[in-house]
């Protein structure tokens, strides 16, 4: 969706003018860029746009309109409240988020694709109502996960009124809104995971005090019960399952 809207930019810098624009080769730019966004190319210049965007705009993307942002806190905590080191790594835990991203958002980018993609490419409507419409499930989505407080406070840091409906909430006071929510929410899931190890290292470290064992550090001993508790469980079902259920 995002790389859509990049093209819809791109297009919009591309408009013809009075004054033909061309290299010391003599090659029309202009021309060259109206017919690389024009939307009979548009797969062609997705696939550009794709491959120039991804590494600037992808990490930004995800972590600031998307779910990953609380999944990998969740998993960073799980990974230190097991205190299993750099177990399991973190290419790991990120290509689980991502995946769970992608799952958690394809139902919003289906509605992308439907309600502004297509009919741009159809020639149905033009780049400022695309781009429009791609924003409006992207925002359905960030409002349903935003906690009022924190949409409040940056409201009052912009300078701007109560809304009236969510129309009138910009954009980019919504985004800094939604990520200081899923930040909030990934903190309180973190704080519960961390409570039955947590428990499960105080009763070991009382054990090994009491037997007058007090050279040994109590996490060689808790850390192989911490492990078998989470397997017996079936711990990464649980909470990747009530992560992805927390966001319906």
């Amino acid at each position: 969706m995002f790389c859509f809207i990049f093209i819809i930019l791109c297009n919009s810098f591309a408009q013809p003018s009075r004054t033909s624009v061309t290299n010391p080769t003599g090659i029309n730019l202009v021309g060259t860029a109206q017919q690389a966004v024009a939307p009979e190319n548009l797969s062609t210049t997705l696939t550009l746009v794709i491959l120039i965007t991804a590494i600037t705009l992808a990490p930004a993307i995800l972590v600031l309109t998307t779910s990953f942002t609380r999944i990998i806190v969740v998993l960073a905590f799980l990974r230190q409240a097991l205190a299993t080191q750099q177990t399991p790594p973190n290419q790991v835990l990120i290509g689980l988020a991502l995946f769970l991203t992608m799952f958690i958002m394809m139902p919003t980018y289906e509605r992308v694709n439907r309600e502004a993609i297509q009919p741009y490419i159809q020639q149905q409507i033009n780049q400022t109502e695309a781009f429009n419409l791609a924003l409006v499930p992207v925002r359905e989505f960030m409002f349903k996960q935003t906690r009022p407080q924190e949409l409040k406070t940056m409201l009052q840091i912009a300078g701007k009124g109560r809304p009236n409906t969510p129309d009138d909430v910009p954009t980019h006071v919504l985004i800094p809104a939604f990520v200081l929510s899923e930040l909030k929410t990934a903190f309180m899931i973190g704080f519960l995971l961390y409570i039955p190890f947590l428990i499960i290292d105080m009763v070991v470290a009382s054990t090994l005090m009491s037997m007058g064992m007090m050279m040994l550090p109590p996490i060689f001993v808790s850390l192989p019960f911490k492990i078998i508790l989470f397997v017996l469980v079936d711990g990464w079902t649980l909470v990747v399952g009530n992560l992805v259920r927390s966001f319906q």
